[in-house]
């Protein structure tokens, strides 16, 4: 794994690893947990609306399915690939099926500001710590039995149900965009441009403009990034609400920290 590319050798990855691959010839990625065996823990849309899934496996044809609206439901070589509760979007596959012929890249942590920047596709790195990889595991085998949660593109997707697995950490502020640094990317980008747009009327080369906007954009990513972010809060596996209103419990929870952290801050300045 280098500084241009993430992406990584099978042997190479371990138990408790982010992993993530490439779909629709590099549109966006898809993120996962390895928890060895060959099985990978991840998040997924789940089709409530009672139609039948196709499934994948590793014999079938690469793109005979939208990763977005349907699940892989069992494989050939794995019997328990596919696995995952009613209702629910996590699910236990095999590395082929999460794979699906595409290469296999791994998500690095504890990166340097520096390093963040200049990585400038979102989705492949953070400044945040992960935790260890027991901690890790366990969180997404947990997650597999209680799920994570209704998928949502800009707001809880794959990335950030991998971000909360290495780190335990959510996002409690309503933003309009959660954890995942794709995401952070898709709306990084036109708000850089429509923040430079002002600054042609001072800036009147293109390369100038340009630059100015990679700049921006840049920032932004950073700025939404778990490793900086204030709206923050490090939650137990076993205390997430996993239902409609759980982000109204968390904000709850972060208000409560930050009181208690304010108060007990006021107690040491007076004594």
């Amino acid at each position: 794994m280098g500084f241009l590319s993430n992406r990584v050798e099978r042997s190479e990855i371990k138990a408790g690893d982010h992993i993530y691959t490439y779909r629709a010839v590099f549109a966006y990625s898809h993120h996962g947990i390895y928890v060895g065996g060959n099985k990978v823990v991840h998040f997924t849309h789940f089709r409530s609306d009672g139609e039948s899934e196709t499934s994948w496996n590793i014999n079938t044809p690469s793109g005979s399915y939208d990763e977005m609206t349907k699940i892989p439901l069992s494989c050939s070589k794995y019997p328990d690939c596919g696995f995952r509760q009613p209702k629910s979007g996590v699910v236990l596959s095999c590395l082929d099926c999460f794979l699906r012929d595409g290469a296999l890249y791994a998500f690095e942590y504890a990166v340097n500001p520096t390093v963040f920047i200049a990585k400038v596709r979102g989705g492949t790195c953070t400044t945040a710590t992960s935790d260890d990889a027991d901690t890790v595991i366990h969180r997404a085998m947990y997650l597999l039995q209680t799920g994570f949660g209704n998928y949502d593109v800009f707001q809880n997707n794959c990335e950030d149900f991998a971000l909360y697995c290495k780190t335990g950490i959510l996002t409690v502020d309503k933003l309009g965009i959660g954890r995942s640094g794709q995401a952070s990317s898709v709306i990084g980008a036109p708000l850089a441009a429509l923040l430079s747009s002002p600054l042609k009327l001072l800036i009147p080369s293109p390369v100038g403009i340009a630059t100015v906007t990679a700049g921006m954009y840049c920032m932004s990513r950073y700025a939404t990034d778990i490793g900086v972010r204030t709206d923050v809060v490090k939650v137990a596996v076993e205390d997430l609400a996993v239902n409609l209103s759980w982000m109204d419990g968390l904000k709850e929870a972060f208000e409560s920290n930050e009181a208690s952290s304010s108060n007990d801050n006021k107690v040491k300045k007076s004594s």
